[in-house]
């Protein structure tokens, strides 16, 4: 069974954060909260971890995987970004949208997308997440927590527990998260395109 950490969503306790780093740091698989349901994160790169989550996820190779970053200055060191890409992130970061991008030679093959080298990148607006980036020095590897053959993520722990927990290194328990997934927004080209709408309001992207 996986480890099961209760940290506070507005005062993260700094030694189940610093535990909970080294647990990702060792290859394992975590389910966090996010300011859009939670997700299933893993350290940059780590293949088995990958495999798990797509196992876990019933995910084909063609899914883009997303980087949880802990700001825009470190989405520019893994995707690429022009002056007006980055004006619109700016505008709307941190908050509930995943950026679809082109990605840097920064990004470990097997988080690409196999034809497009995109990946997906975002800058969440939640303590507990925020706290995991900055012990971590790095973005996190992430999936939402959407079971198969469901359409929205999973927003309570216990339930992550009791349908996931011998599957998993460790559950983060942040309390009920928010039941709406990410808006997508693909920012390749110009004008963006919306390729899911979720909690982040669109309409700055529509009218863009």
């Amino acid at each position: 069974m996986s480890q099961f950490f209760q940290i506070h969503p507005e005062t993260p306790q700094k030694r189940l954060i610093d535990q909970a780093v080294e647990i990702i740091r060792r290859g394992g698989v975590i389910a966090y909260p996010t300011d859009s349901g939670y997700a299933l994160g893993c350290h940059l790169g780590e293949k088995k971890a990958i495999e798990k989550i797509k196992w876990l996820r019933s995910l084909d190779q063609k899914h883009n995987f997303t980087l949880v970053c802990s700001d825009l200055s470190e989405i520019g060191t893994y995707a690429k970004l022009d002056n007006a890409e980055f004006r619109l992130l700016k505008a709307h970061t941190p908050g509930p949208y995943t950026y679809i991008l082109t990605a840097t030679g920064e990004v470990p093959r097997l988080l690409l997308h196999p034809k497009r080298r995109s990946i997906g990148v975002r800058v969440p607006d939640h303590r507990i997440t925020n706290a995991l980036l900055q012990a971590l020095g790095q973005p996190l590897m992430s999936v939402t927590l959407i079971p198969v053959d469901d359409d929205l993520p999973m927003t309570d722990a216990d339930a992550i527990r009791e349908r996931f927990g011998a599957h998993l290194d460790l559950i983060i328990d942040g309390g009920a998260c928010h039941l709406e997934p990410t808006s997508v927004i693909d920012l390749r080209e110009l004008p963006p395109v919306i390729v899911r709408e979720g909690r982040g309001d669109v309409t700055p992207f529509r009218e863009y």
